[in-house]
């Protein structure tokens, strides 16, 4: 088979979700009202409460088919340390002092062990560990409170009923079935922040009140502690439009919301210094000066090779992030670069139901409503642009914007047709279309059918994470004593998207240590700080991953 032809049907295989949802759209279009459904009128109250309790009651009533997600990205680990550290009642941990043999990406091992990233993510999970006993009932939570600040944020820029239609279609595509929900990655928080800035915008323009300025500074604050790069950039177009259009309520904003971004700063440079000595200097930083050889940004120059301990180390940053930051630095691989990334942006939060609105985009971009949502989600695109790496919970301080978007173009829509009524019906088609296509994906769990890859990720990515990984440690979790698990991966190992070697906060105590394997000595060594402890040898690669007691290399 030639190989177009192969790539194609592998592409319709991985993403036939994506075409079944086309088809719906399809569908609906020539059935005219059959495919919907008219949303409830809800007071503004209601509506907010009734968008946050959608994705958490949904998402409860599937754990029986689809269960908790296993970690398996370096951020999530990442994450996960942040928040058992947090829940432990610390900040930061000690250096370990065989601190070698567990180097992972996102976490640093000096000046102390601890998560290189913003912390708002990590309090999440630690408020979910310390309430349910479970991190990822935290990402629960930030899902359901988001999806309520979307809906408040639609409330100032369109009528109520709009605005929960709206609200219904972010709970929907962002809620229940993407990463954001079954991950512990984030995006939440950062969309939460973003959707109080935008939603304080036209309320102070319109009528100052503390109120809104106090919500516009806690968005901003959300935003410093949760993606503080695209966080800013957001915040720049929101100030920019203020001293545009609203000079004369800036006055008003300065005290509460100034307030609320000085007390984030404090509590930040706090938590930076306990980290790294300095209230100025991020974790991020830090961890990647000793092991990142690309730049975040296109223009940066590569840094010579550090030397690497060991190869998926090396992987990671000198053959994974070195790829995409030397393609970048041509044009044609900066625009490549970008499709791609437009692709993944529009797998997450488009796709083809809410592309039907869409289409009257041109109309939208001179509305005088929708216009400074317009401006500011272009200059966020802009800031995004600079940036090597791009995910869909970087664009999560606009996500509100998409949405807002969306609901303008399908106003227009809803008046395309009006004698016939097909302009409305597509309307009221689209809400329905993504509950119908959440039933399909649900049905399909059981079988294990219609699951896309983990890149580039959809508004139904739903892997189960490394499960391999899960069951060896829960192998060894069942078993008496402590345990030290020393991983060996194969020359060829896929270290980017399945590394192994993680550890809690507390790595002495816990009951099963996972480490790297060095050469012979350093090894021993090893295993003499760790005297009283089974020592077993983890083999990832092998089918399935094989656990024997470890006698060394032959």
């Amino acid at each position: 088979m030639p190989e177009p032809v192969a790539l194609l049907l592998a592409l319709i295989v991985l993403y036939f979700l994506v075409i079944v949802e086309a088809a719906l759209v399809f569908a609906a279009w020539r059935s005219g009202a059959r495919f919907s459904f008219r949303l409830p009128r809800l007071s503004r109250g209601r509506a907010i409460l009734a968008t946050a309790a959608l994705p958490l009651a949904a998402r409860l009533l599937l754990l029986p088919v689809l269960p908790i997600r296993e970690p398996q990205i370096s951020d999530e680990f990442s994450y996960l340390l942040q928040a058992d550290t947090f829940a432990s009642g610390r900040l930061v941990n000690p250096t370990h002092p065989m601190w070698q043999f567990f180097e992972a990406p996102h976490i640093l091992q000096r000046p102390v062990y601890a998560s290189m990233h913003q912390p708002l993510q990590g309090a999440w999970l630690a408020a979910g560990k310390r309430m349910f006993g479970q991190p990822w009932f935290g990402v629960w939570l930030s899902v359901g409170v988001m999806c309520a600040a979307i809906t408040w944020m639609l409330q100032g820029w369109f009528p109520p009923q709009w605005a929960f239609y709206g609200g219904v279609l972010a709970a929907l595509r962002l809620g229940i079935l993407g990463y954001w929900m079954n991950s512990f990655w984030g995006g939440a928080p950062a969309a939460t922040g973003g959707a109080l800035v935008l939603g304080a915008l036209p309320r102070v323009l319109n009528r100052p009140r503390a109120r809104d300025a106090w919500l516009m500074g806690l968005g901003m604050a959300i935003l410093l502690l949760a993606r503080p790069y695209e966080g800013f950039v957001t915040c720049l177009g929101v100030c920019g439009w203020l001293l545009y259009r609203g000079r004369h309520t800036i006055p008003g904003l300065v005290l509460p919301a100034g307030l609320s971004v000085l007390l984030a700063a404090a509590a930040l440079g706090f938590y930076f210094s306990r980290i790294t000595g300095s209230p100025f200097r991020p974790p991020e930083l830090v961890q990647r000066e000793p092991y990142a050889m690309a730049g975040v940004f296109f223009w940066e120059t590569p840094r010579p090779d550090p030397g690497y301990r060991h190869q998926a180390l090396r992987d990671f940053y000198a053959v994974w992030e070195m790829k995409s930051f030397t393609e970048v630095r041509t044009a044609g691989g900066f625009l490549w670069n970008r499709l791609r990334h437009a692709i993944s942006a529009w797998l997450f939060y488009i796709g083809p139901a809410l592309t039907v609105p869409l289409l009257f985009l041109p109309r939208v971009l001179r509305d005088r409503r929708t216009r400074p949502l317009v401006a500011i989600g272009l200059v966020t695109l802009l800031g995004l642009c600079l940036d090597v790496w791009f995910y869909a919970h970087y664009a999560a301080p606009i996500a509100a914007v998409l949405f807002a978007l969306v609901i303008q173009s399908a106003r227009h829509l809803y008046v395309w047709k009006r004698r016939t009524g097909a302009g409305a019906s597509l309307v009221h088609a689209v809400p329905a279309i993504t509950a119908i296509l959440i039933l399909v994906r649900v049905a399909a769990l059981p079988i294990k059918v219609l699951t896309p890859p983990d890149w580039p990720m959809t508004w139904y990515s739903t892997s189960r994470g490394n499960v391999a990984r899960a069951r060896v440690l829960a192998a060894l979790s069942a078993l008496s004593g402590q345990h030290l698990a020393i991983v060996r991966y194969r020359p060829q190992h896929e270290a980017v998207m399945n590394e192994w070697v993680y550890n809690s906060a507390g790595i002495d105590a816990a009951q099963v240590v996972w480490a790297r394997e060095m050469d012979p000595g350093s090894t021993r060594e090893l295993i003499r700080y760790f005297y009283g402890r089974k020592v077993w040898l983890v083999e990832p690669d092998e089918s399935p991953p094989r656990l024997t007691p470890y006698v060394g290399r032959r």
